[in-house]
C-alpha cells in the first residue's frame, strides 16, 4: 500500500497548535505521511511567542536534501520562513529537487499578534517564493501586506488575489476569517475565475494554528491527487470540524482538534 508523502517546511511550535506540529497532525488525520524541514524553533504557547531560534541555512538545506533524496514527495507546503536568507535557502532547495505542487502559507503574524516574518523578508517572499506556488493561502492582513491593498470588500479581495497571481502564483485562496462576516467566505482565485467556499463561523476562541492547519490540509489533498478546488473544499470542511470540536486548551487562542470525530460536508458554489 503506498501512502502519499507530503512535506512541510515550517517552524516548530512548542504549544503544538500551529507550525510543524499542526501540519503533522493534519497530515496524519488526512491519510498522508508527513515529513518535515524545521526552519525555526519557537518558544510559544496559546498566549504568545516568547523566543524564536532560526535554524542556520546549512541545516535547513541538509533537512530538505535528506527528505527529498529518500522520499517521493507528492506535495508540500511552506509555513514560517522568518528571514530572507531562510526563504532563499528553501527556494534553492525546491528548485534543486523540482518539488511541487507547493502550497505557500505566507505566515507573517502569529494569532497572538507576534511578528513571525521580518519586514525585509516580505519582498524576498514576493519575489522568490510566490512564483513557485501552486496556491498561496493568505488571510486578509497577510494579503494586505503582500499587495499593499486595503481589503474591505469582496471586490478588494478578488483584486488582491489577482495581484498575488501577477507575482507569479498559480492560484490564491484569500481566507475570510479575519472579516466580520458569517458565514465566512474563503475565495479561491485562479485562472478559471473565482470560487467561493462558505462555512458557518464557529464561535470559539480556539483559533491557534488555523492557517497552518488549512494549508496543510490543502497540501494533503493535493498529495492524494485531488484538484485544487476539491482540495480547498476538503480543507475548509476539515478545518470547520477541527474548530467545532476544539478541546479548549490553554489560556489564550487554543488549538483546534486535528482528529475530529466527524467531517463537516463542504459547501462549494
Amino acid at each position: 500500500m503506498t501512502v502519499p508523502v507530503v512535506l512541510t517546511i515550517a517552524g516548530s511550535d512548542s504549544g503544538a497548535g500551529a507550525g510543524i506540529q499542526a501540519d503533522l497532525k493534519t497530515f496524519a488525520a488526512l491519510g498522508v505521511y508527513g515529513v518535515t524541514v524545521i526552519t525555526a524553533i519557537t518558544a510559544q504557547n496559546t498566549v504568545g511567542v516568547r523566543a524564536v531560534q532560526e535554524m542556520v541555512p546549512d541545516v535547513i538545506t541538509a533537512q530538505l536534501d535528506a527528505v527529498a533524496e529518500d522520499f517521493s514527495i507528492a506535495a508540500l507546503k511552506t509555513g514560517m520562513l522568518s528571514s530572507a536568507a531562510i526563504i532563499e535557502t528553501v527556494v534553492a532547495g525546491l528548485r534543486r529537487h523540482a518539488l511541487s505542487p507547493l502550497v505557500v502559507d505566507p505566515v507573517m503574524i502569529a494569532k497572538s499578534g507576534d511578528r513571525l516574518l521580518r519586514e525585509d523578508a516580505v519582498d524576498t517572499l514576493r519575489r522568490s517564493l510566490l512564483p513557485l506556488a501552486h496556491v498561496v493561502t493568505p488571510n486578509i492582513p497577510e494579503a494586505e501586506l503582500l499587495t499593499g491593498f486595503t481589503i474591505r470588500t469582496h471586490a478588494d479581495r478578488v483584486a488582491a488575489g489577482r495581484a498575488i497571481m501577477e507575482l507569479g502564483a498559480h492560484a490564491v485562496v484569500i481566507k475570510g476569517g479575519h472579516s466580520d462576516e458569517d458565514p465566512i467566505v474563503d475565495l479561491l482565485v485562479d485562472s478559471e475565475g473565482v470560487h467561493e467556499f462558505c462555512a458557518a463561523r464557529v464561535a470559539t476562541g480556539s483559533t491557534h494554528g488555523t492557517g497552518c492547519t488549512f494549508s496543510a490540509a490543502i497540501a494533503a489533498a493535493l498529495g492524494r491527487g485531488q484538484g485544487l478546488a476539491t482540495a480547498v473544499g476538503e480543507a475548509r470542511a476539515y478545518l470547520s470540524s477541527a474548530l467545532a470540536e476544539a478541546p479548549g486548551l490553554g489560556h489564550g487562542h487554543g488549538p483546534v482538534n486535528h482528529f475530529p470525530s466527524r467531517q463537516v460536508a463542504h459547501a462549494h458554489h
